[in-house]
């Protein structure tokens, strides 16, 4: 992997057999992805372009049909690797008959994280996403945003040097959002390198260095925010990603 480069993804390409026919559909084509250390990237896409199936892949979830990843310097998938990552997926779930301090007790037993040390990080995230109230209550009993928190906490409890959150903001109300944009920008100011999916751009102008268009399986283009919104308006960036959109479209990117 290249010097700085904590994500490297080189002609990566995903099918998609399904249906009684066995059709075929190509979920990502070719596929060009490079992250520094550091960074906070955005990557940007209508429904359908191959984001999620992106991180999946990224993350070992899923296996591509073709191309070559390195994460951190490693194979995907391997397990030192693993141990410095983060991640919170679109629609994640939890075990609801447990309170919040539990389950984090059990996320952070999966990186084998010592008992004092379990405790430390867990009184530090509760109060990093604002939970410290709720952290003895079951999860049946917490609201859709107070989940969300909970799943940030998570993906937090290993102290990754590389952060995957898949649509951070869902279910959040403004004051969630922007007590998510605060632990962005700690991250960042760490030196923590985050790959960011997301639908919400004035959040992605707000708190990306760069940013990715998924289209279609291809990465269309590429851009740091600074030159896109140089006011630091997000309708610059709203109106890069509709061009290139609507570009792609044009010419019939498959």
């Amino acid at each position: 992997m290249s010097a700085n480069l904590v994500i490297e993804a080189r002609g990566i390409i995903k099918d998609r057999i399904g249906g009684l026919m066995r059709k075929k559909t190509r979920i990502l084509n070719e596929l060009e992805l490079k992250v520094q250390e550091g960074e906070v990237y955005g990557l940007l896409g209508p429904n359908g372009a191959g984001k999620t199936t992106t991180l999946k892949i990224l993350l070992g979830l899923l296996k591509p049909d073709q191309g070559e990843i390195s994460i951190l310097g490693k194979e995907v998938g391997n397990l030192q690797g693993l141990a410095q990552i983060g991640f919170l997926p679109e629609n994640p779930y939890f075990y609801s008959h447990l309170t919040g301090s539990e389950f984090l007790d059990f996320i952070a037993q999966l990186f084998s994280i010592k008992k004092q040390e379990r405790i430390k990080r867990k009184a530090e995230l509760l109060k990093l996403v604002k939970l410290e109230t709720y952290k003895d209550e079951p999860m049946h009993k917490y609201s859709k945003g107070m989940l969300q928190r909970l799943g940030i906490a998570q993906s937090l409890i290993n102290d990754p040097a590389l952060i995957f959150w898949d649509e951070p903001m869902s279910g959040l109300d403004p004051i969630g959002r922007k007590d998510v944009r605060e632990i962005l920008r700690d991250l960042k100011s760490k030196g923590k390198t985050v790959l960011l999916c997301s639908h919400l751009l004035p959040d992605i102008n707000d708190l990306c260095d760069r940013v990715g268009i998924l289209f279609a399986g291809k990465l269309i283009a590429e851009e740091e925010v600074k030159n896109i919104s140089k006011d630091g308006s997000y309708i610059g960036l709203e109106e890069f990603f509709l061009t290139k959109i609507t570009e792609a479209q044009s010419h019939g990117t498959t």
